[in-house]
């Protein structure tokens, strides 16, 4: 049995050296269109030379991807039973298309939408044609931009996998998921935040390219008035001494006449430009609630959760809301059937910490065993005690005891228990930086529990 299998392996491998064509030549002319860049890849109209820009937008793109979505099912509570073993979810966790992953698919999803303000994403290969149907399977996603917008179509520009070229095409809306900038305002209206830091730092780069060519911008003042042509022919010769002297000189020096005045114009406007793009840098900072500490990866644990409530959830959100909506029917739906986000709220916890809370949280009856469970990632327990809301260290004899205490007693000892709940919940309401609003709401929902 072993020797047959080792025959057969022999038999039928390949190697991509040794199993070439006999000429040594492929056939250029049926392999499509070639380039020397990536055609799929998109080109950002924010240069990679805006460094700031761009650090901010890839910085939120690669932690926006590093985010797991799944096509799974729910269980009548709403909770994650299973992964769905579908195309769309082998598009979202492997390879979204021959020349992406998942996640770097998600992270051109991102950074495309920071760039045009929106993006399309395009079924490309599916099992049943989407124009005849609502009921298909996809096989392959690409990243569109949007060129014309009809009532129920959309114009878009795609990559073909076939020819190796991007092509346009007329779509239907109802099979296109289009994603909108959440932070639209910030960063594409023309007199965005972004956008004005943008072309401040094109000013800036004109300004550097003529230091880097030579360009110095200078205004000699002479001791004598240029009445006379022969002033005039003075002067210019002194102005070619002075550029003679820098271009033959080392270290950019040269020397004037005591009566002579040299100003340099450039220089001012220079750093009154540096205040402006520092200035408008801060400023996107606090919009997009990212901090330095975030680019840099010096974040504390707060600082981080912040940023990812306010600005990573957000774009999460508005991708898998339209692609749920575009990409799973209503029988899917009602099957239930969705796009699932696993990112651990206590990923910034340690691990400690994390075991501390769990165990305050069921102990004090605020989340069965369960619904921790679903809140960390993790299948629902098949225990039917892991649904119940109760003490695990109260045993059966304790709560026997309890019941035959007098009443007064009980209501006392319950509504200690309520304060010490209530307080627990402040202090990892404050840890979680949890909104006030959710506060509230959570809290009465507590106090209902112990009514």
């Amino acid at each position: 049995m072993y020797d047959n299998t080792i025959k057969s392996r022999l038999q039928h491998a390949w190697n991509a050296f040794l199993n070439r064509d006999p000429t040594g030549r492929m056939d250029y002319f049926n392999m499509g269109y070639s380039s020397g860049v990536r055609p799929d890849k998109n080109r950002l109209r924010i240069g990679n030379e805006r460094s700031i820009v761009t650090s901010i937008y890839n910085r939120i793109a690669t932690d926006v991807a590093s985010i797991s979505i799944q096509h799974a099912r729910l269980d009548q509570n709403g909770r994650y039973t299973e992964e769905i073993p579908s195309g769309l979810n082998e598009c979202l966790t492997i390879e979204a298309n021959i020349d992406q992953t998942g996640r770097s698919f998600i992270q051109d999803v991102v950074m495309s939408m920071f760039d045009e303000g929106c993006v399309a994403i395009v079924p490309v290969d599916t099992t049943i044609d989407p124009k005849t149907t609502n009921s298909y399977d996809i096989n392959s996603l690409r990243t569109a931009k949007i060129l014309e917008w009809y009532p129920k179509h959309v114009r878009v520009q795609v990559y073909n996998d076939n020819t190796g070229i991007k092509e346009e095409l007329i779509l239907p809306k109802k099979m296109v998921a289009i994603i909108e900038n959440p932070f639209y305002a910030v960063m594409n209206e023309p007199s965005s935040t972004s956008q004005r830091l943008i072309r401040k730092l094109n000013i800036l780069d004109s300004i550097d390219e003529q230091s880097g060519s030579g360009k110095l911008d200078l205004i000699i003042q002479l001791p004598y008035v240029l009445k006379t042509q022969a002033r005039k022919d003075q002067a210019e010769a002194r102005r070619k001494d002075i550029e003679m002297q820098l271009s033959g000189s080392k270290y950019g020096i040269a020397y004037t006449d005591g009566t002579e005045r040299i100003t340099q114009l450039n220089r001012p406007v220079e750093n009154n430009l540096m205040a402006q793009i520092q200035f408008l840098t801060s400023m996107l900072y606090g919009q997009l609630g990212v901090t330095e500490g975030v680019l840099d990866g010096t974040a504390d644990e707060k600082t981080m959760l912040n940023y990812y409530n306010r600005t990573v959830e957000p774009i999460v959100s508005a991708i898998t809301d339209e692609m749920k909506r575009k990409f799973l029917t209503k029988t899917a739906r009602t099957q239930k059937q969705t796009l699932m986000v696993f990112r651990d709220p206590f990923k910034l916890v340690p691990v400690s910490e994390l075991a501390d809370i769990a165990d305050k949280f069921t102990r004090n009856e605020i989340l069965s065993s369960n619904e921790v469970r679903s809140i960390i990632g993790y299948k629902p327990s098949t225990d039917p005690k892991a649904d119940e809301l109760r003490n695990k260290n109260l045993n059966a004899s304790d709560a026997v005891d309890a019941q035959s205490k007098p009443k007064g007693s009980k209501e006392k000892k319950k509504k200690k228990n309520m304060i010490l709940v209530v307080t627990l919940l402040e202090m990892i309401f404050d840890a979680l930086m949890v909104e006030p609003s959710q506060k509230m709401h959570l809290k009465i929902t507590t106090v209902k529990l112990y009514l």
